[in-house]
Order: C-alpha cells, then sequence, then structure tokens
C-alpha cells in the first residue's frame, strides 16, 4: 500500500533574493519515513528547513504541504541557543507553548491539550519534570522537553535542526530512541545532523548536499554512492 506524502518539494529551488543554493530539488517526506539531512556547514541544509516549514518561499519550482495535515501541522525542534536554555519558566509551561498557533485569542489552554502535554512527557520518559525549571535541568532533559513541545504541535511530522549538538553521548543517544520509538508509533522524523553514523544506523533515507548537488535515496543506495566516501577512507 503506497503511504501518502507530506512534504513535496517539485524542481524547486532553494534559496534567498532569486538566488537558489540548491537547485533543482525533488523530495518527498512520506507517511512514516525517517529522513536524516547531512551535509558541510554552508551547504543548504538551514535553508532547506525554512523552506519546507514554509518560512521562506522557493526561488522556483514549488513546495507543498499534503492537506491531510492539520492546517499544514509540522511539529518543529529548532537548535537550541543560550537565551533558550537559561529561559526561567516550567516545563510545563514550555511544553503547553506548542500550542499557542490553535489558541487564537483564547486566554487559557484546554483540558484537553493539558492532558496531550502530560501525555507527551510521560511518553519521553519526563513527566516528573513537569513543574521543574526549564533553565535547570540538563541539556539532554531540556531537548526532550522541546521534543515534547513540538510533538504538541505536530500532527503526522516532525522537523528537528541538529537535535544532539552539545548533548553528551548518553542524552544523545536517549534522544535517538525517543525519536526511533516515534517514528515506530508512525511520526515522520526530517531531522537535520552531523552525526552521520547514527543517521545511516536509524534513518531510512538520506538527503546530502553539498556544494554539487544532492542526494536523496535510501540508506543502501546511498552507501553505494560517491557521497557516502567518508565511510571508505
Amino acid at each position: 500500500m503506497n503511504k501518502e506524502w507530506l512534504i513535496s518539494c517539485q524542481d524547486a529551488g532553494l534559496g534567498y533574493e532569486n538566488k537558489a543554493i540548491i537547485e533543482h530539488f525533488n523530495f518527498q517526506a512520506v507517511q512514516g519515513e525517517y529522513i536524516c539531512v547531512v551535509g558541510e556547514n554552508g551547504s543548504g541544509k538551514s535553508t532547506l528547513i525554512k523552506s519546507l516549514l514554509g518560512l521562506i518561499k522557493p526561488v522556483s519550482g514549488k513546495i507543498e504541504v499534503n492537506p491531510v495535515l492539520n492546517k499544514g501541522a509540522i511539529g518543529y525542534l529548532p537548535q537550541q541557543s543560550q537565551i533558550q536554555r537559561h529561559f526561567p519558566v516550567s516545563v510545563m509551561e514550555v511544553v503547553l507553548s506548542g500550542f499557542l498557533s490553535d489558541m487564537h485569542f483564547r486566554p487559557f489552554y484546554t483540558a484537553k491539550e493539558k492532558k496531550e502535554a502530560k501525555n507527551n512527557l510521560k511518553k519521553l520518559g519526563i513527566l516528573e519534570l513537569q513543574k521543574r525549571c526549564y533553565g535547570e535541568l540538563s541539556g539532554g532533559q531540556q531537548q526532550r522537553v522541546l521534543l515534547a513541545r513540538a510533538l504538541c504541535a505536530a500532527d503526522r511530522i516532525l522537523v528537528l535542526d541538529e537535535p544532539v549538538t552539545g548533548l553528551d553521548p548518553v542524552a544523545a543517544q536517549t534522544l535517538y530512541k525517543n525519536l526511533e520509538m516515534l517514528n515506530q508509533e508512525g511520526m515522520t522524523i526530517v531531522m537535520v545532523t552531523h552525526d552521520l553514523q547514527n543517521a545511516v544506523k536509524y534513518a531510512d533515507k538520506l538527503l546530502h548536499i553539498n556544494d554539487r548537488g544532492y542526494f536523496f535515496g535510501t540508506v543502501e543506495e546511498y552507501m553505494d554512492s560517491d557521497y557516502a566516501a567518508i565511510f571508505k577512507k
């Protein structure tokens, strides 16, 4: 049975001010896939993420979000800044803020939203942190809190921008296991990462971007390509 596509790029030029960084880009994120995006700094990974999220429009071609996504809901886990790491709010407040786009002029969160926020914290094994100050948590705990927040905003797809950067190996593996669990439950994952070893381990497909172009295909196809030369040295 063919699974539904959620985001589709068709002969897209991705960039700014009518200048494409990535040209003739064809890509689909399909329901239930785990896609890792790799490439050198400056290759266009951040431009890609902003394009998929609808923050910037393609220079050419088109990007479509399937109407099956509730209001185009994409859960997003951005790179953390130092300001975010020391934000003086409770864990539950951070997680509930994932519903802000649905609130409009409503001043309070609903009982359903509060229950879903707790369920997401529980799913990630951090429900006991709900009343803690976010800024007092470890880096790994903070990333799981932000992942719970992204789940509140997500319908069927999560987009993550280098979520393990700065984490110690144990915290990074915990986050990978959380993402693997969510993917096995049906959540589509699109993750930018510098961690090629774990990208190959967990992903169904790899998107590798460099100054020559891009590769998009299965892990097996990637390992047979010139883009995987780093593994063959």
